[in-house]
Parts: C-alpha cells; structure tokens; sequence
C-alpha cells in the first residue's frame, strides 16, 4: 500500500483551488469579495495567481463557500472542474506511466505535489479497488465539502488517465447524508453512495489497475519522475525553512523580532531572507500579516477577550490600528469574527 500523507506543518499550496471556488460561486451570482472574506486572499492574488496560501486561508475560502452556496455538494461540483493538469509535472508523469495502477501510486508518491487533506492509500480487496480518502483533521464542519472535492478530483483525474470515463462500483463517504446530498452525488459519480460508513473511499473494478494508458510513453515517464522528485525535494525544503520562518514571527507576536534579527536567526542575511521569501512569493510583512490575522481570528472566537488585550498580544500600540488592519486584512471589522 502507498500512502500519502498530509503535514500541515509544511504544506503551503497555490492559489489553484481557491480561484476554482470563487469563478464556480460566481457563475451562482456570489461576488468573490465576499467568497475571500477573512482568508486574506485579495481578487488581485487570484488574477495573479503568484502567492502561495496555507491550509487556513484555503478552508476560509471553502467555509465562505459552503455557506453562500445556493445548492448543496458544491464541493463534488468543485472536485469534478479538477483536472489532472492541476498536478502540474506530477500530472504529466501519470498521464505517461505505462497503466492506470502504476499512475496511481506515482501520484501518491510524491505528498508534496499532490496537495490534500487526507492520507490517500491505494488497497485492494478482491476483484474491487479501493483508494481510500482518511485521516482528515480539518473543521468538521467542513469534512464533506473536502471530501466532495477529493473523490470528485479523484474521478476526474481517472478519466484523463484513461481517456474515458471510469466506471465506478461504490462510493463511501463517512458522514451521514445532509439535505439534498443524495441525488447530486448519485448524478456526480455514476454508482452507489454509502453514507456513514467507516471512510471515505472510491471503488473500481481492480482489472482496470493494469489497464495500459492510452497516453503512456517511457522516455517522458522516466524524464517526468525525475522532474518530480528534484521538484518535490525543492517544495519540501522550501516549506519547512518558511514555517521556520513563521515559527519564528508566530512565537513573538507581541513583539516581533525585525528583519536583520529575524535574519540572523535563520543564519543570513536580511538580503537573503528578502530574496527567499521573494521567491515564495510573500514577504516578511505579509507572514507577519498573516500570522497576526490568524492569531487575532483565534482570540475572536473564544468571546471574551477585549480588544484591548487581542492588541497588545498582536503588539499594536492601540485598538484603532487593530481594527485598520482587519479592514486591510478581510475588508471586515473584528466584530464580524467574533463567536
């Protein structure tokens, strides 16, 4: 069995997903202000689409959209627009694999390139594949959405590797069917849907696993593995030295050391550390930015905290700058975080 698991601690992810949300609520009529309201994500970045986004800012943009969503499964409509060209070189390196199992488990593979919440493992029990969807640790509240959007992707990205359609033997999700769920998820993926059930997981006839793809081609598959393990090896050690950046920043909010002495902790110079972070399209004011907006949304939810006390522990000098910069932030005052 190949695993792939999810790090919150490294994954940083492009703006890809959270520009599919918004141009798919905008076609329901819902303004994207208002679907990147509290993510810190400006409608600039999505015309951009330079800035990379943690799993934080990308659930907001989900949350906003399970709530302004005039219909339900808005994920699975989501998951189905994904696809397999969003991979990337990932992407192209299962395309040319010479069958749809070995396809499989190159993508789940490479953890860094592939970008879920989920741990993601390939089993078979019997004449019946299954790629499982588990470990899922994000808001409850928005666990269906995300598993909407991981088995739909997953049904889009079977049929580009085949070049047809796959047919499905079952589907299992594990949360109990919500109004309206039913129909919208038979229509979406063609089979059987078992709510409730233990995990979530796609099924298939295992026959298909050494099924040859119609776009397979050795030279390009061996070229693209390797593009993919320099590539993985790149994001990895670039997002863990960022979150030692933002641990750094994140430990002393109140009082935030500044750029040479930020510099010197990470062992370079001010220089440096521009170039780099530069290079990960963000800045030392905008991880300072976002770890202060986060922190703040935090202290919001739990009620009782005044102002006041939110900043000082976000070290600015009085309220009236805190609430500047959550205009700047969200387009919203703090009262519109609060529980």
């Amino acid at each position: 069995m190949v695993e792939h698991t999810f790090s919150r601690a490294t994954w940083l992810n492009s703006l890809h997903m959270s520009a599919l949300t918004v141009a798919l609520l905008q076609e329901e009529g819902i303004a994207a202000c208002d679907l990147l309201a509290g993510s810190g994500i400006s409608e600039q970045d999505l015309a951009e689409l330079q800035k990379l986004v943690n799993p934080e800012q990308e659930q907001q943009v989900y949350a906003n959209a399970v709530r302004l969503a005039p219909r339900p499964a808005v994920g699975l409509a989501l998951g189905l627009r994904t696809r397999i060209s969003a991979y990337g070189l990932l992407g192209y390196a299962m395309l040319s694999a010479p069958t749809f199992g070995e396809a499989l488990r190159v993508g789940l593979s490479y953890p860094v390139l592939l970008g879920t919440y989920f741990r993601l493992a390939l089993e078979q029990d019997g004449d019946i594949a299954w790629l499982t969807a588990t470990g899922y640790s994000e808001d409850e509240s928005l666990r269906a959405f995300n598993t909407e959007v991981c088995l739909g992707s997953l049904k889009v990205t079977f049929a580009d590797l085949l070049g047809q359609p796959l047919p499905l033997h079952a589907v299992q999700v594990d949360y109990p069917s919500g109004g309206g769920m039913a129909r919208p998820y038979a229509r979406g993926f063609g089979c059987p849907v078992s709510f409730g059930a233990n995990r979530s997981a796609i099924g298939f006839d295992a026959a298909w696993l050494t099924r040859r793809l119609p776009l397979a081609d050795p030279v390009t598959h061996k070229e693209m593995l390797e593009q993919c393990r320099r590539q993985n090896v790149e994001f990895a050690a670039r997002r863990a030295w960022l979150e030692r950046v933002r641990g750094l920043l994140a430990a002393r909010l109140a009082d935030p050391p500044g750029l040479e002495e930020l510099a010197k902790q990470m062992n370079c110079s001010s220089r440096s550390l521009r170039r780099h972070l530069a290079q990960q399209q963000t800045s030392y004011q905008q991880l300072l930015d976002e770890l202060r907006f986060t922190r703040a949304k935090e202290m919001l939810q739990q009620g009782d905290i005044p102002i006041y006390r939110i900043a000082e522990a976000l070290g600015f000098s009085e309220t009236a700058s805190l609430r500047h910069a959550f205009q700047r932030w969200s387009g919203q005052p703090p009262s519109h975080f609060r529980g």
